[in-house]
């Protein structure tokens, strides 16, 4: 079985095969970050997949604010590199979830949470934690926050 690091390994030798500058430096950079934190603990360790995930994910999310301050700061080129470095790495990411398929998550916890009796302000903890395992990745908790405190507050 291939994992997830290696898959990215192998997929950096080919992008340097191919000449392609923007994938094989943005791999590099990923694959700098699992290396960093496999090494981050008191014993250097092998990532799993969920977690080599999480970090790609974050190098994601890392891509998408600097792409919003570039553009932010009228630094259009900037802006563009660090979108499609983005793209990249959402090819080993989980589909996101579409704004209806969040609602419609977010909508079951909500009942579940007040079906257990969580009600008012106290509630959205209570429903992030039913919503978030059923997220996994497939959408930024920023946004899950949002959908839940919308949903709450209707």
């Amino acid at each position: 079985m291939t994992t997830l690091k290696s898959r990215l390994q192998d997929d950096l030798t080919a992008a340097i095969k191919e000449r392609d500058e923007l994938r094989s430096a943005t791999l590099r950079m990923t694959l700098a970050a699992i290396t960093k934190e496999e090494v981050a603990g008191t014993s250097a360790r092998e990532l799993s997949d969920d977690e080599v995930q999480k970090v790609i994910a974050r190098e994601a999310k890392k891509r998408r604010e600097a792409a919003e301050a570039f553009a932010g700061g009228g630094r259009t080129e900037q802006a563009e590199r660090e979108r499609a470095e983005g793209d990249v790495l959402a090819d080993y990411l989980p589909k996101q979830l579409t704004d209806e398929e969040l609602d419609a998550l977010v909508a079951e916890a909500v009942e579940e949470a007040s079906a257990a009796g969580a009600e008012g302000p106290k509630a959205m903890g209570a429903v992030m934690k039913i919503v978030n395992p059923k997220v996994a990745g497939r959408a930024e908790g920023g946004r899950v926050a949002a959908a839940v405190k919308k949903r709450l507050a209707g």
